[in-house]
């Protein structure tokens, strides 16, 4: 193949989904010259699986993700069409927002914004090869057609595409999502570089005609009449203009599924790319959880100008045929019509531990990762990667020092750190229960947590973050005003006590006391409250639940404080750990191929346990008095 010089950039991403495009977008943003590349522009935040954004603690990191300056969450409420707050039974930590978009007008909405960022181009092409110079360090990328492109940082964000395979049934061929061409030579050009590539896997549902489906046999699934948006910055009010709906499998459903299991690639031995645990497929279901006698089906709008409907909880890789005969099992599906067949689809991604908290590849300086490549599952996780990726491979370019976030400050350090330190033996989903700080990482202080970095960034400007501030300080102000007033007894205040099964009161009463109890709520003392100011509820929720929980923050804020004092402890890089007296081997082995950069990293490294920890300790304060007494004597 002939080759010729195609132009200089700063930074190139290869891949153009929901990663690539965070990533290409923050790296612009703040200043540099990037290229994007991806194999079909039809592509481009392409929604191959669930139409839908947010989720259980994916909600939190798309909030995350605009705190800083992102684009997920504004794309999200423009191409909105239902959105459901989860866990509303619960408190406000597990608080989660899910919307369903519009697949077409969101992969729309974010092309558009690619195309008029300055300092970006958009380019289709498939990336065959990433170069380096002769110190190690990426110098270029080559497309298909040999065009060479220098570039001093490059962003790998190849999702489900990279050696992209794809099985229905006994059928399988090279592709990527959707049937699109797969990546198939930039795998063997990474494993030259030293990259160690493993096989995953992932899957989706069939789509279904919208006039096939009998919905008087489902149940309706209404959005919520208040809504929130994604994004901080959504004015204006958003209305659901979707139903979507609940079906079940059935005992059938499972007996046609179970005299298939024979045909399925993924029992039948043909697939090898490990699935993700928390998203199976329905023979999955069906196998690992026999007792269960029906499966729950969410039946979603693709959106406002098609008539295909997305079957949330039936992925599958069972021949087409079989699919068809099992979704005709359910109530509601007897004439249903299959317009896409369900498939599971396998593809290259790389061992996340071979990278830095900054997203960069430790022995390959300027080359990043980011999305799926990186282990995981799910758009918000990919776009969160993504987001880092950009910022770390812009700051890079420009000579300045890494951004990162720890585990106390947000869900995306958490993502981050879980993989880079812990690594991951399937396909990673964030979920709430992984963060030891959720009552901290709540959705609703996203911009208290995260916006000043965006600010100091350069990716949130002077506008946004004066209102910012200001939000800020009206919390404050309502904050120390509830905490100032004190409610007198009243016949009409204690009988809303007594209906609401809490002591009534016979002395004066600090209203921030009375919000502590469990029972009540801000707005149901608002009768109570004749002097409180007009605010928006984002303000006043915030001051409340700081309120509320005052004591349990305190508790999460002091194990913090441990967490960071163990994450200043740096762990040199050329630290030889088998001098080190008293480490267990398989604490030696593991810590020799992660390299923790201190002792917090260390500690959370599987097969490392607290008494290698302490040794760590004792190892450092020895050192430091080494240290002393050679200056001592110098």
């Amino acid at each position: 193949m002939r080759e010729y010089q195609a132009g200089e950039y700063d930074v190139a991403v290869i891949g153009a989904g929901h990663a690539g495009c965070e990533a290409a977008l923050a790296a612009a943003r703040l200043g540099c010259r990037v290229i994007l590349f991806t194999i079909t522009l039809d592509g481009i935040a392409n929604l191959p699986c669930n139409p839908s954004i947010g989720g259980t603690a994916k909600g939190h990191l798309v909030r995350e993700i605009d705190a800083l300056g992102g684009e997920m969450g504004r794309a999200a409420d423009a191409t909105f069409l239902q959105s459901r707050m989860l866990n509303r039974g619960k408190g406000p930590a597990v608080h989660s927002l899910r919307v369903q978009a519009d697949r077409m007008a969101y992969h729309i909405c974010m092309k558009k914004t690619l195309e008029n960022q300055a300092g970006l181009d958009v380019k289709q092409a498939e990336i065959v090869e990433v170069r380096v110079d002769s110190q190690g360090g990426v110098c270029g990328v080559v497309t298909h057609l040999g065009a060479v492109f220098g570039v001093r940082a490059a962003i790998v964000c190849t999702g489900t595409y990279l050696k992209g395979r794809v099985f229905v049934g006994e059928y399988s061929f090279d592709s990527g999502p959707d049937g699109t061409h797969p990546s198939v030579g930039l795998s063997a050009s990474l494993e030259q570089l030293g990259v160690e590539l493993r096989r995953f896997k992932t899957g989706t549902p069939a789509r279904v005609h919208r006039d096939s489906i009998d919905y008087s046999q489902l149940e309706e699934q209404l959005g919520d009449e208040e809504i929130v948006p994604f994004s901080f910055e959504t004015r204006g009010e958003l209305k659901n203009r979707v139903s979507c709906y609940i079906a079940y499998t059935n005992e059938e459903t499972h007996q046609v599924i179970r005299d298939n299991l024979s045909r399925s690639p993924l029992y039948g031995g043909q697939i090898q790319g490990v699935g993700p645990r928390y998203c199976p497929s329905i023979e999955d279901k069906v196998v690992r959880f026999a007792d269960r006698a029906r499966h729950q089906v969410f039946v979603e709008p693709m959106g406002l100008d098609t008539s295909e409907m997305y079957l949330q909880g039936m992925s599958s890789s069972l021949p087409e045929e079989v699919q068809l005969q099992f979704l005709r099992t359910m109530k509601g599906f007897e004439q249903v019509k299959v317009m896409r067949t369900a498939y599971a689809i396998e593809y290259d991604c790389c061992d996340p531990t071979a990278l830095t908290p900054a997203l960069e590849f430790r022995k390959i300086p300027g080359l990043f990762g980011a999305g799926q490549f990186n282990g995981t599952s799910g758009y918000e996780e990919a776009a969160a990667q993504g987001l880092i990726a950009g910022i770390n491979a812009a700051r890079r370019v420009k000579g300045e020092s890494p951004f990162t976030l720890d585990r106390a400050s947000s869900y995306i350090g958490t993502l981050i750190d879980d993989l880079v330190v812990k690594g991951v033996s399937d396909p990673y989903r964030m979920m709430t229960s992984r963060s030891e700080y959720r009552l901290l990482l709540r959705q609703d202080n996203a911009d208290e947590r995260l916006t000043p970095y965006g600010y100091q960034l350069g990716l949130i400007g002077e506008a946004r973050y004066r209102a910012f501030q200001a939000k800020m300080s009206q919390v404050e102000q309502e904050r120390k005003r509830i905490e100032r007033i004190t409610f007198a007894p009243s016949p009409e205040l204690n009988a809303l006590l007594e209906q609401r099964g809490t002591a009534p009161i016979a002395t004066g009463v600090n209203y921030a006391e009375l919000l502590r109890r469990p029972q009540l709520s801000y707005e149901l003392l608002a009768p109570f409250d004749p002097g409180r100011p007009e605010m928006p509820k984002e303000v006043w929720e915030q001051a409340e639940i700081q309120i509320k929980y005052e004591g349990y923050i305190k508790k999460q804020l002091a194990d913090v404080r441990e967490m960071r004092r163990l994450e200043e402890r740096p762990l040199p890089p050329e630290l030889d750990y088998d001098q080190v007296v008293g480490l267990r081997l398989e604490a030696k082995e593991k810590m020799k191929k992660r390299r923790p950069q201190n002792i917090g990293q260390a500690s959370r490294i599987s097969g490392v346990s607290p008494a290698d920890v302490s040794v760590l300790l004792i190892w450092l304060a020895g050192e430091e008095n080494r240290r002393g007494e050679r200056t001592e004597n110098d």
